[in-house]
């Protein structure tokens, strides 16, 4: 905390000004406009209320440090001069979190040193700046390559130990449906301590504020610790899945159910009902990419006992979020078969409807063809005689020639009609 607070208690080096006092400083860290978003939520089991703030330099109340801040100790008690020293201006509670932000200080009891050194801390962090990521790299000994995926956003899902900590890469998604960017991945960063757990995220996500409403549900059956604060980001992440899976094998079954019995002024819309659930279940199996693969390894590690891994109670609902992860993937998988056989009915049956379409047509034009062969003769006859020529009878008074031609060409229809009908019904 030397970086914080400065070696002699005076202002921090890298910040040069008293964080306690002062809104104004480096761009990215000590700036306090109203206008921008609280960025940093910082929890301690020691602590009765979650500090929401929108720069670094308001996390500590008035006449605390950050050591003491970390530690899990509030900061002095004023009772006369609480009252009538005006509010600092700074962040207030997010709404929906009910935490507001220094308001319970004052009737908190001092902690004892020995429950300062217990105490459980939880620094999440969304967007943070190059200087920021600079300034907590220095305060806590990230490595640089941690320091390097954070701040590139590293897409890769992994978990890497270190001396004295270990990194959680897990991927999360945009779970508003009216947002342009839902489904699209979200890049979870889990920094493990021992004493704490620091967390990043570059956009707004529901998963922090879940785990401190568990928590603050949990606390009197579970002990918080910084292996838990991570295993239950990694539980909801994989939890916010489970709607979207659900909602899937419901369409997945109205669609394997309808795609054979519907009509064809509906087949268009299947089309697309097919088209849009393959691409939501090709969306989640992208975004689960090896999850259980991550979780496997942390649990694995947490058997070997190595140093800075989680302890075996934690890989053991590790062992479980591995369960459910495998469960989902294959879910996902068998829903995609369904999906492909669907697809392959749909064209199928199409096919065969054009089939019956082109079966018709043939049969029509056999038809007409049938009736033109009939017709082509007589009008052969009529038309040759038709001319500018003598016709036969022409100078024989009555209709007798007329009578016996309409009577021969009557005849000859009647003759090439009934050919024509057998010849037909024999090809059949």
């Amino acid at each position: 905390m030397a970086l914080f607070e400065g070696i002699t208690g005076d202002p921090p080096p890298a910040f040069g000004i008293d964080a306690a006092q002062s809104t104004s400083g480096i761009p990215g860290i000590l700036h306090t406009g109203h206008d921008r978003p609280y960025r940093f939520s910082f929890y301690s089991n020691a602590l009765s209320a979650t500090i929401h703030a929108r720069s670094m330099s308001e996390l500590p109340a008035e006449g605390q440090s950050f050591t003491d801040l970390f530690t899990g100790i509030p900061p002095p008690r004023e009772p006369s001069a609480a009252r009538d020293r005006p509010t600092r201006p700074g962040p207030s509670p997010v709404v929906g979190d009910k935490t507001p932000r220094h308001s319970n200080y004052a009737n908190q009891p001092r902690h004892s040193a020995a429950d300062a050194e217990s105490s459980t801390w939880w620094l999440d962090v969304q967007s943070p700046t190059d200087d920021e990521m600079k300034m907590l790299s220095k305060v806590f000994s990230i490595h640089p390559l941690t320091t390097e995926d954070i701040q590139m956003e590293e897409t890769r899902e992994k978990i890497e130990l270190f001396r004295n900590y270990y990194l959680v890469c897990f991927r999360s998604f945009d779970q508003d449906p009216y947002s342009p960017t839902h489904l699209e991945p979200l890049n979870m960063y889990i920094i493990v301590f021992r004493e704490g757990t620091l967390s990043f995220h570059f956009r707004p996500t529901p998963h922090p504020q879940n785990v401190r409403r568990r928590i603050k549900q949990l606390k009197d059956y579970i002990s918080v610790t910084s292996d838990w604060i991570s295993y239950a980001l990694i539980d909801d992440i994989t939890d916010a899945f489970g709607p979207l899976i659900q909602g899937i094998e419901y369409e997945v079954d109205s669609i394997d159910e309808l795609v054979l019995i519907l009509k064809e002024a509906e087949q268009s819309d299947m089309l697309r009902r097919i088209g849009t659930c393959r691409k939501k279940v090709m969306g989640l199996l992208r975004l689960m990419g090896n999850k259980a693969d991550v979780v496997k390894g942390l649990a694995k590690r947490c058997n070997e006992h190595w140093r800075v891994a989680p302890t075996s109670d934690i890989g053991l609902y590790l062992s479980d979020i591995q369960d459910h992860l495998i469960t989902m993937t294959q879910n996902l998988n068998h829903y995609e078969k369904i999906l492909s056989r669907s697809h392959s009915n749909y064209l199928a049956q199409i096919s065969i409807e054009m089939t019956d379409a082109n079966n018709q047509i043939n049969d029509v034009l056999s038809k007409l063809t049938a009736l033109g062969t009939v017709l082509i003769p007589m009008n052969l006859v009529t038309g040759l005689w038709g001319m500018n020529v003598h016709v036969p009878g022409q100078d024989v008074p009555g209709y007798a020639w007329f009578v016996s031609i309409i009577a021969a060409l009557a005849a000859f229809a009647i003759i090439g009609g009934y050919s024509t009908y057998k010849f037909m019904v024999n090809r059949r």
